[in-house]
């Protein structure tokens, strides 16, 4: 089973590395690929959000890197399960 987690915090899954998730990841059950969407920007500082459109507080992530962080791993088989903010 493999697994491609588009995140921007790739160090928040270290904890992975000493848990039942590794060692089923040595008997090669599953297939942990951490993908920093960061690298897909196209921005010098490798900025991923931007201000929303029409203003107002917050920010939010540009579609464009997030886009193209999905299409490196997408295939004809893929499922996709999106997270939101509220959980």
């Amino acid at each position: 089973m493999k697994f491609d987690v588009l995140t921007l915090f790739p160090e928040m899954f270290e904890p992975l590395k000493h848990s039942i998730i590794e060692r089923a990841s040595k008997q090669n059950l599953i297939n942990i690929n951490l993908i920093n969407i960061r690298d897909f920007s196209k921005d010098k500082h490798k900025k991923v959000d931007d201000t929303p459109y029409g203003g107002g507080a917050g920010m939010v992530m540009r579609a464009d890197v997030v886009y193209d962080a999905y299409k490196s791993v997408k295939d004809e088989k893929s499922k996709v399960i999106f997270l939101s903010p509220q959980g």
